[in-house]
């Protein structure tokens, strides 16, 4: 899978993929970390060719079923080969600078004989979406914890929303993973709705109660934080629109959780009568 020079001294890097049915993306994301000595796609079964595809660009595919984003990254992240990892989305690719920055990194590590205390690195993300790509505010900059050493993270946070634990010192590295996050506005309410059930799923099953005030200030202040302090307002009508569904995805998260909470006590008196 490696398309640096063989000459070159450097420790060696696996790249881990988790997808399902991502056809119209997979190709382009296993191709930008052709550089990696190792590409890894686990897969949930995909009825489309998605295995195949990855399977002709020489990644190494792994069919597993889905037990949610936090139990299939950490999987996948187990199955890894290298020490050095780093983790991509199937819509996402690597930047032709991040990759030079990433390689420089591995060299360093093989010259100087000795690992530095810097355990991982955060990576900027950068979105395309509504015709643009969102450099002015809103979703930029997004920096996520995306290269890192195998031994020294976990996976954590809570679905969708789950993340690598570093446990020691990260950096920041120049370069961007460009992110083609939704199709169009029904995928994106599709994506949401979807999100906001796995998200108040998670936390009904930790234990977590309903709020009245977090339902309604929460909204608020998610809509608050994209438009004005991370100035989505930059970006026109269409920052003004996702800030809005920034707002409503944080709503019906909530409401839903409150929802569970109805459905079960509902339950738990039907079953007393």
């Amino acid at each position: 899978m490696n398309e640096a020079s063989t000459i070159e001294q450097r420790k060696p890097i696996s790249a881990f993929i988790i997808c399902c049915n991502e056809e119209n993306y997979i190709a382009d994301c296993v191709k930008s970390v052709a550089f990696c000595d190792e590409v890894l796609v686990v897969d949930s079964f995909s009825s489309d060719r998605t295995v195949e595809i990855a399977k002709e660009l020489g990644a190494k595919v792994i069919q597993r079923e889905w037990p949610g984003y936090k139990k299939q990254k950490s999987y996948a992240l187990s199955q890894t080969s290298h020490e050095w990892v780093l983790n991509l989305d199937a819509d996402e690719r690597v930047s032709e600078t991040l990759k030079n920055n990433i390689l420089e990194v591995l060299r360093r590590e093989s010259m100087n004989g000795s690992s530095s205390s810097v355990i991982g690195y955060d990576v900027n993300r950068l979105v395309y979406y509504l015709g643009r790509w969102w450099r002015k505010g809103g979703w930029y900059p997004e920096y996520r914890l995306r290269f890192f050493r195998k031994s020294q993270v976990t996976w954590g946070g809570i679905d969708p929303h789950e993340k690598p634990i570093p446990h020691g010192p990260t950096g920041r590295l120049d370069g961007d993973i460009y992110h083609f996050t939704y199709k169009d506005m029904n995928d994106q309410a599709d994506r949401l709705n979807k999100f906001s059930t796995l998200a108040a799923k998670e936390r009904f099953a930790i234990g977590e109660q309903p709020s009245l005030i977090k339902m309604l200030v929460n909204p608020w202040v998610r809509f608050v934080k994209f438009y004005f302090l991370k100035r989505g307002f930059q970006e026109g009508m269409a920052g003004f629109i996702i800030a809005v569904l920034e707002g409503y995805y944080t709503f019906m998260k909530y409401a839903k959780l409150w929802e569970f909470h109805y459905n079960a006590k509902k339950a738990a008196d039907e079953g007393k009568s």
